[in-house]
C-alpha cells in the first residue's frame, strides 16, 4: 500500500501573481543591489525565502479580527483583548505591546542593562545581540558544542550548556549578569529547539544566583512541536499545554509576533513582576507610544490577540514543519549539505561544505545567496561572517563565526511544495557550477548589523 498523503489543512481564498524576470535581468538587479539581497525589490524576486518574519498569510479569522480593532488612544478594548490572550496562552499578567520584536528588545534591554554587563544565551540572533551591544553590554554564547556540528543529529541542538553558564557566572560575578536568555527556537544555530528539561535546568541554575530567565520567544510553538515529537512525556500533550509549561519557567519574554503567531506586524514584552512592568512602560511611552497601544494600531492589537490563540493550532503547525522538512529532504536528496536535523522555520545550507574552496573572508554564505538569486530568482539569507563576526574594539582583530549558513526561511501558508521543488532544483544547478563561485568582498559596511546594509562585489 502506498504512502498516505496528507494535504494542507486549509483552502486558498486569494492569490497573488508571482513575477519571474530573465537571468539577464536578475544579473542586472543584483548588481544594482550591490550584491546584497536585502536591496532587491519585491518585483525582482520569484520565491522569497529571506525571512518568515511578517511574511506569512493570515487566516480568515485573523482578517475578521482586523475589522474589530478599537482605535482608542488610551484604554483600547483591543489592548484588553491582547492582555487577556497573553495571560491565557502564556500565563503572564503584564503585557507591553510594541510594533515588533526589536522594539521589545529595545525597551527591555534599555531598562535592564548597564555598561559592562554580560548576557548568557544559548545563541542570540543578530539583531538581539546588536540591541545588547548598543547598551554597552555583551552576549556570551553558552549553547551546547554539538550545535556547531552541522552534520551530526541531536534532537535539541538549541540547548544551553549548563557548565558554560556556571563558568561565566563564576568568572564575572552575578552582579554583572542581569538575566539569562534562551532563544526558542535557536535561529542562529539552524532553527534548533531547546528541550523542556534544559529549560527547567537553566531556570534552576539561574535561580541559584537570583538571576532572572527570559525567552526570545518568536518561534516558541515550533519549539513546543519539537518537544512533543522528541522529548519523553510530551507526546500526548497539546502544543498549547507544552507552550504554557515552557513559559511557566521564565520570568518574562520578548516576542516578535511576526513569526509563530503569523501577524504582519507586532510584538510585545510579557513579564511577571509588576515593579519591572512599571519601569518598562515608562520607557515604552518615550519610544513606542502609550502602554495600551505601544506603536500599533488598534486593529493590529486585535489581530495579535486572535493570533496568539491560533498559533498553537496543531494542524497548521504540523503542515508548517512538514513543508520545511520537505524542502530540507529535497535539498539533501540532491547531495547538498544542510544543518541536521532540519529546523522548524527554515532550511540552513552549510555554505562552508558546499563551497569549500571559498574562505570565510570571502563571505561564502552571502556568495551562495547571490548565486541562488541569479540562478532562479530565489532569495535566501546568508548568515555567516557579515552577520556574526566580532571585532575586538582594542586590537581590531576579527573573530569569524563557527558556521557559514544560507538560511531559506519559509513563510507560513504562502508557498506550495512545488515552489519548494523549484528552490531545491535551483540549488542543485548552483552546486553543479560551484567552482565558478569565488566569493564576495565588502566595499562598504556600517558599524552594526552589517549584513543588512553592506555593499559587496564579486571577487
Amino acid at each position: 500500500m502506498g504512502k498516505k498523503i496528507k494535504a494542507e489543512p486549509f483552502k486558498i481564498k486569494a492569490v497573488e501573481p508571482l513575477n519571474i524576470i530573465t537571468r539577464e535581468e536578475r544579473d542586472k538587479r543584483i548588481k544594482e543591489a550591490y550584491y546584497n539581497v536585502f536591496n532587491l525589490k519585491a518585483d525582482d524576486i520569484y520565491i522569497d525565502l529571506l525571512t518568515d518574519s511578517g511574511t506569512s498569510s493570515m487566516t480568515d479569522t485573523q482578517w475578521s479580527a482586523l475589522m474589530q480593532g478599537d482605535e482608542t488612544y488610551a484604554g483600547s478594548k483591543s489592548f484588553d483583548r491582547l492582555q487577556e490572550a497573553v495571560e491565557r496562552v502564556l500565563g503572564y499578567r503584564y503585557v507591553i505591546p510594541t510594533h515588533q520584536g526589536r522594539a521589545a528588545e529595545n525597551i527591555l534591554f534599555g531598562t535592564l542593562l548597564k555598561k559592562g554587563d554580560l548576557v548568557p544565551f544559548n545563541q542570540p540572533f543578530d539583531s538581539t545581540a546588536a540591541h545588547i551591544n548598543v547598551n554597552e553590554a555583551e552576549t556570551v554564547d553558552c549553547v551546547v558544542d554539538i550545535a556547531y556540528d552541522t552534520q551530526t543529529y541531536h534532537p535539541f541542538k538549541g540547548n544551553l550548556e549548563l557548565e558554560k553558564l556556571h563558568r561565566v557566572i563564576k568568572e564575572v560575578g552575578k552582579e554583572k549578569i542581569p538575566f539569562v536568555m534562551l532563544t526558542l527556537t535557536n535561529n542562529s544555530g539552524g532553527g534548533q529547539p531547546v528541550s523542556m528539561a534544559n529549560i527547567k535546568e537553566t531556570k534552576r541554575a539561574a535561580s541559584k544566583y537570583d538571576i532572572p530567565l527570559y525567552f526570545d520567544a518568536a518561534r516558541c510553538v515550533e519549539n513546543a512541536y519539537f518537544i512533543k515529537q522528541r522529548e519523553s512525556g510530551y507526546s500526548t500533550k497539546t502544543l498549547a499545554q507544552i507552550a504554557k509549561e515552557m513559559f511557566s519557567y521564565a520570568d518574562g519574554c520578548t516576542f516578535s509576533a511576526k513569526k509563530d503567531p503569523a501577524v504582519n506586524i507586532g510584538g510585545f514584552i510579557a513579564v511577571k513582576n509588576e515593579s519591572l512592568y512599571l519601569d518598562l512602560i515608562s520607557r515604552l511611552v518615550l519610544y513606542e507610544g502609550f502602554y495600551t497601544y505601544g506603536g500599533l494600531a488598534g486593529r493590529d492589537l486585535q489581530v495579535l490577540a486572535q493570533s496568539l490563540y491560533e498559533m498553537t493550532n496543531e494542524d497548521f503547525m504540523e503542515q508548517r514543519i512538514q513543508q520545511v522538512n520537505y524542502l530540507g529532504e529535497s535539498i539533501t536528496g540532491a547531495g547538498i549539505p544542510i544543518v541536521n536535523p532540519i529546523g522548524g522555520h527554515a532550511v540552513f545550507v552549510d555554505a562552508k561544505r558546499m563551497l569549500p574552496h571559498v574562505p570565510q573572508s570571502r563571505l561564502p554564505a552571502d556568495a551562495l545567496a547571490v548565486e541562488l538569486y541569479r540562478e532562479a530568482g530565489v532569495r535566501g539569507l546568508g548568515l555567516g561572517v557579515l552577520a556574526f563576526s566580532k571585532q575586538d574594539t582594542v586590537t581590531g582583530a576579527v573573530t569569524f563565526p563557527e558556521t557559514e549558513l544560507l538560511r531559506l526561511a519559509v513563510p507560513r501558508r504562502v508557498y506550495t511544495d512545488r515552489h519548494m521543488d523549484v528552490v531545491s532544483e535551483a540549488l542543485s544547478r548552483v552546486r553543479d557550477r560551484k567552482d565558478e563561485i569565488s566569493g564576495l568582498k565588502i566595499t562598504y559596511e556600517p558599524s552594526r548589523l552589517k549584513h543588512f546594509l553592506s555593499r559587496l562585489e564579486p571577487l
